[in-house]
């Protein structure tokens, strides 16, 4: 429940709480420098821009189209300067290095290793690249005084036919930094049980799965992600809202796949700020997550592209303290629900949630409250 203290957490201290990402693409959150400089290296002549400036407004003002095809045209351009393993190392790197200095303290990270093959890379090239980016990322930020963890969750673009051999390269390095699978890409006409195969190899492997559903398709696309293909996690889920009916009177009917979602916990990787940009939902305030919450579904809140959505997790979550008067309390919910939605083992999400999480939201808890003390002192009379 919404935390009832008038105080709302500021800007800062949103940044500063520790934050858990589970939906964010690698190729949707790339500096806009970064892209100019490595598009420079690799002959790209076709950018948009070549003024960092201008080129991180592009992307933003292209994906805001309304159009989940459109909002997909953008990544062209970043996996374009993505085909080498330095540049592939760069990209993970910055990307570890910047949630860092965004208070997310752990992260999956979702890329499609297929995409980063035009210049002669192998699948396990591209892996490994990402990889020892991300292991750099993760240095880099302990030496500027942050810490973070990163996990990467490999794509299967459901348009194509490499499911299963992603799925297999998935399960090859389960052990070695890639924590889980994940498909992507337009939804409509692209059902997930295209990829049954690849569903069914994972759970036979006891490994770990989300797919994209309910963003710019409806309930058939969550239902088939659950009771066909059985992923763990729902990417956006956002149309779930659609078997749910809001009487005049206030009152709330669930319909029987909206129980199932709630009843089971299964996780919603909600992106308020991409939902808006693929007409997912009209506005912040109309986004589903306001009721959703309210009914106690397990929403997590994510980024899914920083670079096209012009966000952070900090910002997203300024959204929300904004348009619903959400709490420190709030913040602490939806995070602990991420991390026990995360696709590492039980007792190392329990010690991050205990040992990081819980004393990083008491210790700004107490700042308040000292905040407060200070402020009010002077004014007892005696």
């Amino acid at each position: 429940m919404t935390s009832e203290t008038p105080n709302l957490p500021t800007p800062d201290q949103i940044r500063r709480s520790p934050k858990v990402l589970l939906h964010d693409h690698l190729d949707g959150g790339l500096r806009p420098g970064t892209i100019i400089e490595l598009a420079r290296e690799a002959g790209y002549e076709s950018l948009p821009e070549t003024d960092a400036d201008k080129l991180g407004i592009w992307f933003r003002e292209a994906a805001d189209s309304g159009s989940l095809p459109r909002y997909l045209e953008t990544f062209a351009h970043t996996c374009a300067v993505m085909q080498t393993k330095a540049a592939l190392f760069r990209v993970a790197a910055e990307c570890a290095e910047d949630l860092a200095e965004d208070g997310v303290v752990y992260a999956e990270i979702r890329y499609a290793p297929e995409q980063h093959l035009e210049a002669g890379l192998t699948l396990e090239e591209v892996v490994e690249a990402v990889n020892d980016g991300f292991r750099e990322g993760e240095r880099r930020a302990k030496a500027n005084g942050h810490r973070i963890r990163v996990g990467a969750l490999l794509t299967a673009m459901r348009h194509a036919a490499r499911a299963l051999e992603i799925a297999e390269l998935a399960n090859r390095y389960r052990d070695n930094g890639v924590v889980g699978f994940d498909i992507a890409g337009a939804e409509a006409g692209f059902p997930p049980t295209r990829h049954l195969d690849a569903f069914e190899y994972l759970k036979r492997e006891n490994n770990h799965f989300t797919i994209h559903a309910g963003e710019a398709f409806g309930l058939p696309s969550i239902w088939q992600a659950l009771q066909w293909c059985g992923a763990d996690r729902l990417g956006h889920g956002v149309k779930i809202i659609d078997d749910i009916e809001v009487a005049a009177d206030g009152s709330v009917k669930l319909g029987r796949l909206a129980s199932y979602v709630r009843d089971k916990r299964i996780p919603l990787e909600m992106c308020p700020t991409s939902n808006l940009q693929t007409a997912a939902a009209a506005s912040y305030a109309e986004h589903p997550i306001g009721l959703l919450r309210k009914l106690h579904f397990r929403l997590t809140v994510n980024t899914d592209n920083r670079l096209m959505s012009g966000t952070s997790m900090s910002r997203e979550f300024e959204h929300l303290v904004d348009t619903f008067g959400y709490s420190l309390d709030d913040m602490q919910w939806f995070t602990v629900n991420a991390m026990k939605s995360a696709f590492i083992p039980f007792d190392e999400r329990l010690a991050m949630i205990n040992e990081v999480i819980k004393p990083g939201y008491a210790e700004l808890k107490s700042e308040w409250l000292f905040q407060q003390t200070a402020s009010t002192s002077g004014s007892v009379s005696v």
